[in-house]
């Protein structure tokens, strides 16, 4: 972990290098920009928060708006509808997305492990998940639903799909035999429900062969091409921001706790510390997988080739796009 966390570190001075090229906000008009994210305020974007907070976006002359999605915001079509200049999202649906024609260009990865997990009672009769044939297993819509197929394709079986709300309530109540998590949500929400670790048995995506990087910082293509100096310096700054929230925890939490309570967002301090804890993790490895972990901001090209042949194998795409038509942000 110390090796990546250095080269990391390397890769960021790097990148705050580029604040010299756009001086101060003061030395010139700054650049108004939005930034869409896949949902509502929360530990999983501390980054953007921080880094908006700490004035990094004006260091570099950007002036901007952080907008929160939901059930019923998609961050691709904020851009796609012209109402932000960059977005978040899984790398599946980016890569997804291209092949199906949109003009996306990948900016930066900032999760490179995959959270994703498939949860079940200890008390559950299912001790190999090929005991899942046939059994009702709760999956989220989309990008979520890519990793569970894979595996069942791999397993050979075919369990009852159960759609998954934002409740566990219906795995709680023995509704499903298995459900859908996210390491640093769903899983802590279940111990603050009052089941223990021991309760539970916990299968991570990442240690089945289905390691997916998660979420990364995307643009189109035409906004690349009219303004790369702003696509650059939104990458810097937003670098600087999840930095600076993992080297001042208590600060980043402040902040994030700050926006949750202004946008009427339901949370405690002690989840939010877990989720930025567990982002750290699969941000920056853990040291515990044994995993290979890019530096911050790096799309490894081997991530990007099994992402795209698992959504090919699961005819979710009909063909890969180029990784250098895909990856544009010059954090390769």
């Amino acid at each position: 972990m110390t090796k990546y966390i250095g080269t990391t570190r390397a890769a960021l001075v790097a990148f705050f290098a580029l604040f010299c090229m756009y001086g101060t906000a003061q030395a010139a008009e700054l650049k108004h920009a939005t930034l869409a994210l896949q949902w509502l305020p929360q530990a999983q974007f501390a980054g953007y928060y921080v880094a908006q907070a700490k004035g990094y976006y004006q260091d570099v002359g950007v002036d901007l708006t952080i907008r929160p999605g939901g059930p019923d915001i998609v961050a691709s079509r904020e851009m796609t509808e012209g109402r932000a200049q960059f977005a978040t999202m899984f790398l599946s649906t980016g890569v997804e997305l291209r092949a199906k024609g949109m003009p996306l260009a990948h900016l930066s990865q900032l999760v490179q492990h995959s959270a994703l997990l498939l949860i079940l009672k200890a008390t559950s009769p299912v001790h190999d998940l090929k005991d899942l044939n046939g059994r009702p297993v709760g999956l989220w819509d989309n990008e979520f639903q890519l990793q569970p197929r894979a595996l069942f394709h791999r397993l050979g079986i075919t369990p009852r799909i159960v759609p998954q709300s934002g409740s566990l309530a219906l795995f709680l109540l023995g509704g499903v035999e298995a459900a859908s998590g996210m390491w640093y949500n769903e899983y802590h929400t279940l111990l603050a429900s009052g089941l223990d670790p021991k309760d539970m048995r916990v299968f991570f995506y990442r240690d089945l062969g289905l390691d997916f990087p998660e979420d990364g910082l995307y643009t189109l293509d035409s906004t690349l091409k009219a303004d790369p100096e702003l696509c650059r310096a939104v990458v810097a700054a937003s670098l600087r921001g999840w930095q600076y929230a993992f080297d001042h925890e208590e600060e980043a939490l402040k902040i994030i706790m700050d926006r949750m309570h202004k946008d009427k967002v339901s949370t405690n301090l002690a989840h939010q510390r877990f989720m930025l804890r567990r982002m750290r993790d699969v941000m920056l490895g853990d040291g515990k997988t044994g995993n290979h972990t890019p530096p911050l901001g790096h799309l490894d090209q081997g991530d990007y080739d099994r992402v795209a042949a698992a959504l090919l194998e699961q005819k979710m795409i009909q063909a890969k796009p180029a990784f250098t038509e895909f990856s544009r942000g010059g954090t390769r």
